[in-house]
């Protein structure tokens, strides 16, 4: 079993397809799929369904993944050790990431840091609360920045900030002038839900305060629900980092009581976490600790 036909399984469990993984990879599709059929002839068992929309694990193939994970990390925390002991930090970083996070905290940070470590390479994966917390515990992600998890959720928490939820309303609304929007209201508007039963903080608050929204449009994507509600279809709420830096087309007000998320990083408390990801870690609480987002 060789160290890239693991790295490209689990490019492929993450892409969903083999071609996907063979141009992330630098490879043709023929070389990935001879790659992942020798893997499958030595094992002796199918490592992988296929069918034109992609591919997806067997069995077989789910309860390997956390081997194959295993050995890529094995084997880039062998190859970060060795360039430490040369005096330079290498590998690759995998981190699971909210939008907000990644569009509106991370750019800087990503810079300082590889100017400061180059021969560290970095791949965001963008997702909701579910999918972080998912992807950290399949081993896909080395860490994830996200909202703070249930406590059945397993993980350390490392928390960074707290943002505040506002709801968006179109101008002209009848509430536009108010210091505050009764929570209890939100049942009572055209409501806009982004990426509904995805646990999303939306989820999480209509569920804690037992709130049924006359929904009437849902969307995958936070600038979308945005733009609806500029266009009067509905009002809808968020962080308020989310709209921090868009066009001022909508109305933002705190909720009546105020609601606060805490956003940080979970980490793995199944496996160590690599240097590369202490030092990042380290590197991302300092940044943010120095000059807050929110």
């Amino acid at each position: 079993m060789e160290i890239n036909q693991c790295e490209a399984v689990l490019k492929a469990v993450e892409t969903g397809s083999l071609s996907a993984a063979a141009e992330a990879l630098n490879y043709t599709q023929s070389g990935i799929t001879r790659m992942i059929r020798s893997l499958e002839n030595e094992l002796g068992y199918e490592v992988f369904f296929r069918s034109k929309h992609g591919v997806t694990l067997t069995e077989n193939g789910k309860a390997m993944l956390p081997l194959f994970t295993e050995i890529v990390r094995a084997h880039s925390n062998a190859k970060e050790f060795s360039s430490r002991l040369t005096g330079l930090l290498r590998g690759t970083l995998n981190i699971g990431t909210y939008f907000s996070i990644s569009a509106l905290c991370l750019p800087p940070i990503l810079k300082g840091f590889c100017a400061l470590y180059p021969g560290i390479s970095i791949n965001l994966t963008e997702g909701g609360n579910r999918e972080t917390y998912e992807w950290l515990n399949d081993g896909l992600m080395d860490f994830c920045f996200c909202a703070k998890p249930s406590d059945n959720v397993p993980c350390q928490w490392i928390p960074l900030f707290e943002d505040e939820i506002v709801v968006w309303l179109p101008k002209g609304h009848e509430l536009e002038n108010q210091s505050s929007f009764p929570i209890k209201r939100l049942e009572q508007e055209p409501f806009i839900h982004t990426s509904p039963d995805h646990d999303t903080d939306q989820d999480r608050l209509l569920r804690q305060f037992s709130l049924h929204p006359d929904t009437r449009f849902s969307t995958r994507d936070g600038f979308s629900t945005y733009k609806m509600v500029a266009a009067g279809l509905g009002i809808s709420f968020n962080q308020r980092l989310i709209s921090r830096d868009w066009k001022d087309e909508i109305i933002e007000l705190p909720l009546d009581p105020p609601q606060y998320i805490s956003l940080g990083i979970a980490a793995p408390t199944t496996r160590e976490l690599s240097p590369a990801a202490k030092v990042f870690i380290e590197y991302a609480e300092k940044e943010i600790t120095q000059s807050p987002p929110v």
